[in-house]
């Protein structure tokens, strides 16, 4: 399988809740999946999105 990765950066302000809307959000409707989160200890996380590559275009990730 191939995929396309798309790292997430989020500030430490940004809740757990939250978080997990904006990616549930990313997931239903652009096709996402969670690949891997790193926590860091300033609070802020990493996300590492991905998808299956196809070959019609499909919608990208929105800020």
């Amino acid at each position: 399988m191939d995929y396309e990765y798309a790292p997430l950066r989020l500030p430490p302000n940004v809740d757990r809740v939250t978080a997990a809307a904006q990616l549930a959000i990313q997931a239903e409707f652009s096709g996402w999946e969670l690949a891997r989160v790193r926590l860091f200890r300033d609070g802020t996380r990493q996300v590492m999105l991905r998808r299956r590559r196809i070959n019609q275009p499909q919608p990208g990730l929105s800020y």
